[in-house]
């Protein structure tokens, strides 16, 4: 049942894109366009050589060793949007026939848990609320979704043997708060997590500047400072995405390594395995590990008047690069790669 929901529902979403769209999309919204353009980032890229493999050849004629490289870089993997209103997307091409349902689901949900009209929306107080008055409780849903330039990215590794491949299916909805409204909106369980209840246990931020807990993942967040929020929220969906069996509607990316290839860990907050761009409400050309600025900063430049973002999320991954075709078999590969402790020392990797 669960494999048949994994092939249907992004063939629902494909054809809500195609089809015509029951609420219109926000006046800022991006386009896919836009963000397969951004892609084309070099600092986002990050491109970067970690290290060298050792080949044992053995032919009819004997053996040889070939070497080759170890490269890692990062690969556009998701695209996370958080956004106030349901149904209001600030991706344009992710607002249409698919998500009917899943907002009208989110409405009534929403309208159980909190019978207020502005409880259906997510609460509506965060960027439309009074402005003479410093809100601290803020909600956004998250929509965590393939990245449309994955695709084009993975053909040009495949053929051009330098580059790593990823794992994310393009545009395949791997999370969408509305069909999670329940865990989204109440916190439960995990509300009552250890890493929800013990203090400096999965917080984003820094010292003096705490963005959030990443526990308990739910659109509720006690934080005055928008961009903030919205950051944080997009941490909780990708932290959700990227692990099996949590307790939540959503499909898991798994990235399972193997020979040659190594993706990184689920993700965590403040790791360099993973980084963030953001494309709205201002395009960044540049990929970060949140915070990224100093605690003083007020992120200004980065706010959203309308409360929306979209934060594409790059996955750092590790390829032993192609040495070439030959008829002859490798009976054993080795790599180095140096250590991150500041010291000439290597982990080695044994191949077969």
């Amino acid at each position: 049942m669960r494999d048949t929901l994994r092939q249907l529902l992004p063939a629902v979403v494909v054809a809500g894109f195609l089809g015509s769209s029951l609420n219109a999309p926000p006046a800022k919204a991006i386009t896919t366009p836009s963000i397969i353009n951004a892609t084309a980032s070099s600092q986002c890229l990050d491109y970067s050589i970690v290290g060298v493999c050792f080949w044992l050849y053995c032919g009819w004629t004997g053996c040889s060793v070939r070497t080759s490289l170890l490269v890692r870089h990062y690969v556009p993997e998701l695209v996370v949007s958080s956004y106030e209103k349901t149904g209001e997307n600030p991706w344009s091409d992710m607002v249409g026939q698919a998500y009917s349902v899943s907002s009208e689901l989110a409405n009534f949900l929403a309208s159980s848990l909190a019978p207020s009209t502005d409880a259906m929306g997510g609460g509506q107080n965060t960027s439309d609320a009074e402005p003479r008055y410093r809100q601290s409780l803020r909600f956004k849903h998250a929509d965590v979704v393939g990245h449309p330039g994955g695709a084009i990215f993975n053909q040009f590794a495949s053929g051009f043997g330098f580059a790593c491949q990823g794992a994310a299916q393009a545009f395949y909805p791997y999370y969408l708060s509305t069909l999670d409204s329940l865990a989204w909106r109440s916190g439960i369980p995990e509300s009552a997590y250890p890493e929800a209840l013990i203090p400096g246990r999965r917080e984003l931020g820094q010292t003096s500047d705490l963005w959030g807990n990443v526990y308990p993942r739910s659109g509720f967040i006690a934080q005055t400072h928008d961009y903030k929020a919205a950051a944080l929220t997009a941490q909780r969906s990708a932290d959700i995405v990227t692990r099996t069996g949590q307790p939540h509607v959503y499909f898991p990316l798994i990235r399972n390594a193997r020979d040659g290839w190594w993706p990184p860990d689920p993700i965590v907050e403040g790791n360099s395995d993973h980084r963030w761009q953001q494309l709205q409400p201002n395009m960044s050309r540049s990929c970060h590990v949140w915070p990224d600025r100093s605690a003083q900063d007020t992120y200004a430049d980065r706010l959203a008047e309308d409360g929306d973002y979209v934060l594409p999320c790059g996955a750092g991954t590790t390829v032993v690069s192609v040495v070439g075709r030959s008829f002859w078999v490798h009976l054993a590969r080795v790599c180095l790669t140096p250590l991150k402790n500041g010291r000439d020392e290597y982990e080695m990797y044994l191949l077969t």
